[in-house]
């Protein structure tokens, strides 16, 4: 067994929090989609992004990278992410234990949190926490501070910097993630029904 099929032995519904942009939301399509209809990049798609730094795998000019960026993250396109499949069922289910925590690189919180809102409108608004912390290196102290053991990223070298200072990364599969040298470091979520079987059976879901 490789440690991408490991299933952890028990992951507490109230000792995980997430990232939201690439695990909860799916930003880059709306990237995508912003390229194709701006400035005409028709052949980009998600497999092309195959590194988290953009200026790396693309090849794009950096004006052209910088705009799209700006705009994939501005209040009105963020409203606009698609969920990723499965996410909005399954953090549903999880807010019976507690309140939902994510913790994201973004630098203002307020427009992803009206997303969260509008994206599990069952969940009452204060069992959704998000907090902002400007750089994914800030990540660590918020969640260790929250008394988070798990941490459901989509970035490696986060999940890496997790792993160091003793918390358990899950790694959530996306082609930015699948470089060599990556397979088997960590836990790695290929769908929110994976997710799904791993916490909420182990906290008393049942189906």
């Amino acid at each position: 067994m490789t440690m991408n099929d490991y299933r952890p032995e028990h992951i507490p519904a109230d000792r995980i929090a997430f990232d939201i942009d690439g695990v909860v939301a799916d930003t880059m399509s709306v990237f995508i989609r912003l390229a194709h209809e701006r400035f005409g990049l028709t052949r980009l798609t998600r497999d092309h992004i195959s590194c988290y730094d953009l200026r790396q795998c693309l090849g794009m000019e950096p004006e052209v990278l910088r705009e799209l960026i700006c705009l994939t993250l501005d209040d009105e396109h963020t409203l606009q992410a698609p969920p990723m499949p499965g996410a909005p069922e399954v953090l549903t289910r999880l807010a019976a234990w507690g309140p939902l925590r994510f913790v994201t690189a973004r630098i203002w919180p307020e427009s992803i949190t009206q997303w969260l809102h509008d994206t599990l409108p069952e969940v009452p608004a204060g069992y959704i926490q998000v907090i902002a912390t400007g750089a994914p290196e800030a990540k660590l102290a918020i969640l260790a501070e929250m008394g988070i053991q798990y941490f459901v990223e989509d970035r490696i070298e986060t999940c890496r910097h997790l792993a160091q200072n003793g918390l358990r990364p899950l790694l959530f599969d996306q082609p930015w993630n699948r470089a060599q040298g990556s397979d088997g470091e960590f836990p790695r979520i290929r769908s929110w029904e994976q997710l799904r079987q791993w916490v909420l059976p182990l906290s008393g879901d049942f189906r």
